[in-house]
């Protein structure tokens, strides 16, 4: 399906096709190489960040490299400490939820924008598309495969419900957001036997909070969408928050777990 509107790019992270991209910038290169760094726990937090690093890395010179580490401390990715220069940031658990909650309350901006205007027909056969696959999704009987298939699925959700509010504003907004250190929706991890019934009882509580944000769009009840999209947001919260707190250690996603262990260390 082509939609008239450009879709969110979650996935601004991913580096595998960058280096094969040739219009790409020698400064856009360097900003998402490093912010990959520190996403995936490459760079962790308190090391220090150099120009070399990224000129040796991504072949870029020493100006892009400079202008990616500026760039990069303004997202709040990393900081500057007198007589060290740059360094990764550290964040709290009750920074990990702020993000959470900013992320909602913007996208129940989207949804409630969304019901007020009206879905253009195309993108509301796509949200319910998009449902249905969902609800097949729940069915699959291996946790960590319904897990990542929902992953997949639940990016393509928020992205139309974005897509349906027809704000460049909205748009533009969550794409900020979207660099903003843990605002996204996919810090999914590999599930223990330990969390195997509520990491389940948690993706179909989230589904039908997805089938409750659509009707409402729907139907044209933007305060019910905008309500409902914001509680939604809590689930992303309950899947942090239960992983983080397991008696068994896992692996979380790169700067998100060496980030909250570092508070801890």
């Amino acid at each position: 399906l082509c939609l008239a509107k450009p879709i969110i790019f979650r996935s601004i992270f991913r580096l595998s096709t960058m280096h094969n991209n040739q219009n790409i910038s020698q400064t856009e290169k360097a900003v998402l190489g490093l912010r990959g760094l520190i996403v995936h726990g490459q760079l962790r937090p308190g090391e220090r960040v150099l120009e070399q690093i990224l000129v040796e890395r991504f072949g870029v010179s020493r100006t892009p490299a400079r202008a990616a580490i500026q760039q990069i401390c303004e997202e709040g990715y990393i900081s500057y400490v007198p007589k060290r220069g740059y360094v990764v940031s550290s964040f709290t658990e009750e920074d990990v939820f702020d993000a959470i909650a900013i992320r909602g309350t913007i996208e129940g901006m989207a949804a409630r924008v969304a019901a007020e205007k009206g879905v253009p027909p195309k993108v509301m056969a796509a949200m319910r598309d998009c449902l249905h696959r969902i609800d097949e999704v729940l069915t699959i009987a291996d946790i960590n495969v319904r897990q990542s298939e929902y992953a997949v699925l639940n990016d393509q959700m928020h992205d139309l419900i974005c897509v349906a509010a027809q704000s460049a504003m909205i748009t533009r907004a969550l794409k900020r957001l979207s660099v903003i250190p843990f605002s996204l929706n996919n810090s999914f991890t590999d599930v223990p036997p330990s969390a195997e019934n509520r990491v389940a009882e948690i993706l179909v509580e989230a589904q039908a909070q997805h089938h409750g944000i659509i009707d409402a769009i729907e139907r044209r009840e933007g305060a019910r969408a905008e309500a409902l999209t914001k509680e939604h947001s809590r689930s992303t919260w309950k899947y942090t928050d239960l992983m983080l707190h397991l008696p068994e250690e896992v692996e979380l996603p790169g700067v998100l777990g060496t980030a909250i262990r570092s508070q801890t260390a």
